[in-house]
């Protein structure tokens, strides 16, 4: 979906420009027997005995593999904490640092083996290139996720968003970014990163939307957040380096263009782990948001574990971890009406966006297509 932005529609702060100071391992293979094949084609946990039964199975299986996730990257280190501690199920994350084409890669590579992926979280352009990979499952809350942010059928739904952000350190940058042209300026000279390639990631893929915006381009057509790209390493401002919580603390990545969510949790609420000098700004003028997609592989080795966890993840009280961390649920407006919404940390976040824009179904493949086209021939690699 695409929501139109006006810059006084956007409720993820009160000013204009905020600035806050502040996805490997082995498993076992299934061993809950003959209800293997009811759970491997179980569309909802009441098509195949109800909760209790679903949880029955996963605790049976004792293993989820997932992929692809930082614990610092929407409070998933909570969560999938979380999770152990409540079912007694390990949870084997490989890859923490992994793109989404990643995922779809080892899905490919370790199909029939133990160590496969049983669930995804995926930005919108790769999901949408690798949707028979994927199978059908409807969460028992399935009625609070809204109808534009769910598959028809359960393939996959959408689970949190944040905003793009610039993030820096105050102590190497004297004078706040306001958008990304400022970025251009000697300032900024090799201290400028996005979060992998943009081919291949939908944050960094994100980051050249956000840019295109900015630049006369739009969701249709992104070619001008590639040539802002071009200008920024051009002007020897882009550093070709993977930014991470502990590149960001050591000052090696002194300025990220990531999503909000990622840019606050690496900063002073990190605490020892983080840089007390890091701050995050959302650029002035169109704001930019992308829901990651939850999705369980059809060739998921734990099936009834994979289930176990989009119950999991789709609950009130992991919805409101990720609304803890900076990013917004896909199920914020039922939180609101049941009264379960943690108040303090949606508050803390500055309210849900109201008006921004999200790249549709459609536009995400088109932009993939001019990504592929012409990301690796303007920056030179």
């Amino acid at each position: 979906m695409q929501h139109k932005r006006t810059l006084a529609g956007i409720a993820l702060a009160a000013a204009a420009i905020v600035t806050l100071a502040g996805c490997s391992a082995t498993s076992s293979a299934s061993t809950s027997g003959s209800s293997d094949a009811d759970w491997k084609t179980a569309t909802s946990a009441e098509s195949a005995g109800g909760l209790d039964a679903l949880v029955k199975a996963a605790k049976a299986e004792g293993q989820l593999n997932v992929i692809a996730l930082p614990p610092s990257w929407a409070n998933y280190g909570k969560i999938i904490d979380g999770f152990t501690k409540k079912y007694g199920i390990t949870i084997n994350s490989a890859n923490p640092n992994g793109s989404s084409a990643d995922e779809v890669a080892a899905v490919k590579s370790q199909k029939g083996q133990s160590t496969a992926p049983d669930v995804l979280d995926l930005g919108n352009a790769v999901l949408q290139q690798n949707l028979d990979l994927l199978t059908d499952y409807k969460v028992a809350n399935w009625d609070d996720i809204p109808t534009t942010l769910k598959d028809e059928k359960g393939a996959w739904t959408r689970d949190y968003t944040g905003l793009m952000s610039i993030g820096y350190d105050s102590s190497k940058i004297t004078d706040a970014p306001k958008d990304l042209n400022d970025l251009l300026g000697s300032e900024y000279k090799g201290k400028v990163s996005i979060s992998g390639d943009p081919t291949q990631a939908n944050q960094a893929a994100s980051a050249v939307y956000l840019a295109a915006l900015e630049n006369g381009g739009s969701a249709d057509d992104i070619t001008a957040g590639v040539t802002y790209f071009g200008k920024l390493k051009q002007a020897g401002n882009f550093q070709n380096v993977l930014p991470t919580q502990a590149t960001v603390a050591s000052g090696e990545t002194p300025v990220v263009i990531q999503w909000s969510y990622n840019n606050l949790a690496w900063g002073p609420a990190a605490g020892a782990s983080g840089n007390k000098n890091w701050k995050t700004v959302v650029p002035e003028g169109q704001a930019l948001g992308s829901y990651y997609s939850q999705a369980i592989s059809k060739d998921a080795p734990h099936p009834a574990a994979a289930r176990l966890w989009q119950e999991y993840i789709a609950s009130p009280d992991v919805q409101n971890l990720y609304l803890q961390a900076g990013a917004f649920p896909s199920t914020l407006a039922a939180l609101e009406k049941s009264g379960k919404v943690d108040q303090d940390a949606l508050d803390a976040a500055g309210g849900a966006p109201k008006d921004y824009v999200e790249l549709t179904d459609e536009q995400a493949t088109a932009a993939a297509k001019v990504l592929s086209a012409k990301w690796a021939s303007t920056m030179g690699s």
